[in-house]
């Protein structure tokens, strides 16, 4: 079994961009907050905006197998009448 050596120098390369990488990840996800706070700001419900993101991302069919399981389980739990 060979065995892969790493330099001191490349060790300190690799944690070096990790941790700038951690950095922008930061940076990134205050700027997000900050869009979040300004749509909150003209009444939009982040919470649902969340909801619509994740949505957006998904695949058109998945969504469509999600959608239908929520409305059965609703259903079932008389939250909503069937159709």
């Amino acid at each position: 079994m060979s065995e892969n050596i790493v330099s001191s120098n490349q060790l300190k390369q690799i944690i070096e961009k990790i941790e700038r990488l951690e950095v922008e990840k930061a940076n990134i996800t205050e700027d997000i907050q900050a869009v979040y706070a300004e749509a909150k700001s003209y009444g939009l419900d982040t919470h649902t905006l969340k909801q619509v993101i994740k949505i957006k991302k998904m695949d058109k069919s998945k969504f469509k197998e999600q959608e239908e399981l929520l409305e059965t389980y609703l259903s079932a739990l008389g939250i909503i009448k069937s159709c």
